[in-house]
Parts: structure tokens; sequence; C-alpha cells
């Protein structure tokens, strides 16, 4: 294997991809650089592909189910990737981690209920939240010098009812979304940030959603900690979700498992969503399995790849992109842009990046508070094209 392999450009146009053939829709226009939708511009391993084409050689496509040896797959993956021992009871599979957590709150909440989150987040979280009838209570993250922390504080007051008069009624919180590693901000918690958000959520009787799909996607230095194996207590109140979309790049099909120890909160999921909760289809499962047990060459050339990119895009924006700046990420491969400094509002920032840079990005306000003045770029793509895109940031800076 070579981290060069990533160099190479895949023409992903009229594939139905969303980042590439949905970008004119999006941003309205044609001649658009998109870095926006999560998912990598790279071929996924070798192995995977090696898979999907032997099972596509069956020839029969009739009903399937999660078998012994995938669910031992994930198993051996918790264990060697997190020192995570789970039992294959505690396995749940799911079409995706955006659906899980739709079917989480449906089976866990009442509309009129309360589930926390921490913005600026993955926007997703929020229709989930809305979807379900559910009221959304923020507690947002504190940024101090580019680098961002909980406030555990406002966390505990969070989950108190509001009953300040300034809500119709006061909403019980009944979960709290995690995200872990943080997307959009590139945090990977430590094990005592984990550890104190998790006894507060204890303390106060609800269920911790802990969405670790970006887990092993990690920079050097740091490493991610799995919520549930902060101890058995923690592990029986958190629904842990877990994919290889993001880590081996197979977005597009819809498998991801989650992680319920506790029997009690299995059982009322599992009867709460009946009927409702979408399992992965063939092709899903068998990606799934092959990238666990086989995808770990790739995976380690496509850190180092990822790393190089980082540091191109670090040192780019501290010497040719100010007033533009941004905090190395810790994990996952998107970088936070801070653009406050242009003292554009997130209308005119928005026109900024599409018409006058010709990058697509995702708006940080779309990411709830703190996200104004913000945009996220993906940078899991060869080094060429994020070359261009920050050039193209580069050049519209001088219009300013």
């Amino acid at each position: 294997m070579d981290a060069r392999q990533f160099d190479r450009v895949v023409d992903r146009m009229q594939s139905d991809s969303a980042q590439w053939d949905g970008a004119p829709a999006i941003f309205g226009t044609s001649d658009i650089l998109p870095m926006w939708v999560a998912d990598m511009d790279f071929e996924v391993a070798a192995p995977i592909t090696e898979a999907i084409v032997k099972r596509a050689g069956h020839g029969v496509y009739g009903y399937t189910f999660e078998g012994d040896s995938l669910k031992q797959a994930v198993i051996d993956r918790l264990r060697t990737k997190f020192g995570w021992h789970v039992d294959r009871s505690w396995l749940v599979f799911s079409t995706g981690i955006v659906h899980a957590l739709h079917m989480i709150i449906r089976a866990f909440t009442s509309p009129g209920d309360g589930v926390i989150l921490q913005p600026p987040v993955y926007y997703p979280f929020f229709s989930a939240i809305r979807n379900n009838g559910c009221k959304i209570i923020e507690n947002p993250l504190i940024e101090r010098n580019g680098t961002y922390g909980i406030d555990f504080a406002g966390l505990e007051r969070a989950f108190k009812p509001d009953d300040s008069g300034l809500r119709p009624e006061p909403s019980r919180a009944r979960l709290m979304l995690l995200c872990s590693p943080h997307n959009p901000v590139g945090r990977v918690w430590t094990r005592e940030e984990l550890e104190r958000t998790a006894r507060i959520v204890i303390d106060h009787d609800a269920v911790l959603v802990s969405d670790e799909i970006h887990a092993e996607l990690l920079f050097c230095g740091h490493t991610h900690t799995a919520t549930a194996t902060l101890g058995e207590d923690i592990a029986r109140r958190t629904i842990t979700c877990f994919s290889p979309s993001k880590t081996f790049n197979l977005a597009g099909l819809k498998a991801s498992v989650l992680i319920i120890p506790d029997p009690r909160i299995r059982a009322v999921f599992k009867e709460r969503t009946a009927g409702f909760l979408s399992t992965p289809n063939v092709y899903g499962l068998t990606a799934m399995e092959a990238a666990f047990r086989h995808g770990d060459p790739w995976l380690r050339e496509l850190r180092t790849y990822l790393e190089g990119n980082r540091s191109l895009l670090v040192e780019f924006c501290r010497t040719r992109l100010e007033p533009i700046t941004v905090c190395p990420p810790q994990g996952t491969y998107l970088a936070w842009l801070d653009c406050r400094r242009l003292k554009l509002s997130d209308r005119e920032l928005r026109a900024f990046m599409r018409r006058t840079a010709k990058v697509g990005l995702d708006d940080g306000y779309v990411f709830g508070s703190g996200g104004s003045g913000f945009q996220r770029l993906n940078f899991a793509c060869p080094r060429s094209k994020l070359e261009r895109a920050l050039e193209q940031i580069e050049s519209a800076l001088k219009t300013l």
C-alpha cells in the first residue's frame, strides 16, 4: 500500500454523487468546486470492492439478515481498536446513523420532551429532534482561542426544567446527543471530558447517545475513548452509534450498528421501533464485514494522507488566507474555517465562497449556535483538489 494512491483523481460526475452531481442545484452554479458533503473522493479498499463483486456474483438477492460472521467482525473491531468487550446480543443494525438517531429519539421520548445537543454540531441532529416533536435544548460548546470545550456547568443547567416563564412549559431532558469525535469542530474528547459528561447525564436519569462515527479518523497524538468503556453504570445508560461509513467511505451503502448494552433499554428500543427501523441491505452488510476484517492496510495509508492534507490546510491558512484561520482538527476530515474577521454577514460569506471563490462549502450557521461566520471544508480528497480550493479562496480574498 502507498499513500500516493489517494492522489489519483476519480471522476465522480455522472455517478449520482450528492457532493458532485448535486452541487449545481445546491449552490446555484455548475462551476463550483464541491468540498461540502462528508464523504471522500477516494476509491475504497480493494478487499471491500472484491467482497461486493463476489456477493453480486451469487446472483440471488433475497431477504437477508446480520449473520454471526458479521457480528463477530464488529465485536473484534471494537475490542482491538478501543478495548471494548461487547456481547453479540448488544448489537442492533441500522441503515445509517441519522436514521438511527430518529429511531432512538422516537423510542425514548414523547412529543414535547427535551433533547440536549452541543452546537455548533452536525445539523441533522436538529432535524432528528424536531421531526419527533421534541424540543432542542442547547448546551453550546465553549470556544477559547479557536479550541472548543464542553460547558459542564451549562450542561447541568440544561437538564433542569425551564421554570423561568420564557417557555410555554418546562421541558424535561430525556436524551443527550454527544458527537465524539465532534463534527464540525474536530475535537477528540479526552477521557476526563467524556466521563464528566456521562456522569452528569446519569445523575439526571437520562440516556446518552454517543455518535462515534468518526472514531477511527484521528490524527497523531489523539486517542478515541468509547464512551461506554468508562464504567458499567455509564455503559448501561449509553447507546453508541458506530459505522464504517466515514472511515472506509461507504456512506452510500447505508450500514451502521448500534451498541446497546442494557437489556431493558435494548428491549424498549426494539419494541418501539418495530416496523420503523430500517436495516442494511446485503451489500451494506457485506461491505461492513470486509472493511472491519480487511481494511486496515488501506486505512493506515489513508490516515497518513489525511495528515498531509491537514498540514497543508493549516499552513496555507496561516501563511496565505489571512484573516481566515483554522484550528487543526484532532479528528475527522473536516476543517472548521473561522471567517469572522472578514466581517461579512452569513449571507455575504456564502456569496463570497460560492460566487467569488467558487468553492462549495457548508455554511457554519446551519450547525447552530456558534456557527455564524464559519465554513466547514471537507479535505478528504486528492491534494490537488484541496490546493485548488485553497488557491481559489486566496484569489477571492484579494477582491475584498
